[in-house]
């Protein structure tokens, strides 16, 4: 009989601040490269390069895809720092379908949070402007179009400072072990995002992901 096959893997990196979400490049910037040297696994789904924090990976196409295709509708949890305190009406425009020209957003969750416990600083900073306050906001979202998160709070009058993933499904940066520091990776069940589904096997190979755009 054949050998059994080996068990999917799938990785929760939290991400730094100005690294690519691909394996390749030119040497300008960091890559996935730098921080994870694991054969043949690929990002599941994509994360701006001034955006921080989770960013799953996976040997197994059939998890990229449960991951990352939009008809999953997977929830998405982003921690975002803006300029200035929105207010209830701003927050009521948020969650509400928005329409940021191109697409409405979908309904959505946020509401506003206290600064994360444990939250890294970040490298290089964000600007600082005395006479704006800034504040953070939980928002969850379960689609994914280019920039949405940003795109969303400026359209209501506080433009994002900073943007980290804290969320994908079940899998989160915060864990009762603490907070995956950036550039960190641990080792993710499957069982928890597929909830008994069973994965079709030979493992096919997630298909290739085009370049991302450019921030």
């Amino acid at each position: 009989s054949p050998p059994p096959m080996p068990a999917p893997r799938l990785i929760a990196f939290n991400k730094p601040y100005g690294v690519l979400c691909q394996f390749s490049g030119d040497g300008s910037r960091e890559t996935l490269a730098q921080f994870i040297r694991l054969p043949e696994v690929y990002p599941a789904g994509r994360l701006d390069t001034d955006s921080e924090g989770l960013l799953l990976l996976t040997d197994h196409g059939q998890l990229q895809n449960e991951i990352a295709h939009p008809t999953r509708k997977l929830p998405k949890t982003y921690w975002a720092q803006v300029e200035g305190e929105p207010n209830q009406s701003a927050l009521q425009r948020l969650t509400a379908p928005l329409d940021l020209g191109d697409f409405v957003t979908i309904r959505c969750q946020a509401s506003r949070i206290a600064e994360p416990a444990g939250l890294w600083l970040r490298d290089p900073p964000i600007r600082y402007r005395a006479a704006i306050p800034a504040s953070w906001l939980a928002i969850t979202i379960t689609e994914g179009k280019n920039r949405q998160v940003r795109r969303m709070t400026a359209a209501v009058g506080h433009p994002t400072l900073r943007l980290i993933r804290a969320a994908v499904g079940p899998y989160e940066l915060n864990s009762p072990h603490g907070m995956l520091a950036p550039g960190q990776w641990v080792e993710a069940d499957p069982q928890r995002l597929l909830k008994g589904k069973a994965l079709r096997t030979p493992a096919p190979r997630p298909p290739s992901l085009s370049t991302p755009r450019k921030p």
